[in-house]
């Protein structure tokens, strides 16, 4: 690649193209682990909304339900299917930042953020199993 004045590559940067690369692709695997914990943040909170809800009619007597089991089961599965699917998500991230060179997984924000939102779903999983709900 030849110089410009100062030293600088045409691309207007110092960094070689390969560090770029490494880096968009670091940042796409992180957008991509967020777009994971955004969903399975979403099932979580609906499978833990839907089984109080319809939990709480039918125990009110506001609604007969022919299977009193089924909003706990629809709750389960929608906790347990958002808590599977970011953990999936965790190991895809960790798989593609070990195949880049010169990286290693690193903790970021995202990666405590998804942390912790794994941590919520086996709470509320746990709580819905044991006590009809964690809270």
């Amino acid at each position: 690649m030849k110089a410009v004045s100062g030293g600088v590559p045409p691309g207007g940067t110092d960094q070689p193209k390969t560090d770029l690369g490494v880096t968009r692709t670091v940042l796409a695997a992180e957008r991509t682990l967020m777009a994971w914990v955004r969903t399975a943040l979403s099932m979580i909170s609906f499978g833990f909304a839907i089984f109080k809800f319809l939990h709480g009619l039918h125990e009110s007597g506001t609604i007969l339900l022919r299977r009193p089991n089924g909003p706990r089961n629809i709750g389960l599965f929608l906790v347990a299917l958002g808590t599977a699917a970011l953990f999936g998500g965790m190991l895809e991230h960790v798989h593609t930042l070990r195949q880049l060179p010169g990286t290693r997984p690193h903790m970021s924000t995202v990666v405590y953020l998804a942390c912790a939102v794994f941590i919520l779903g086996l709470v509320v999983l746990f709580g819905i199993i044991h006590h009809g709900g964690p809270f």
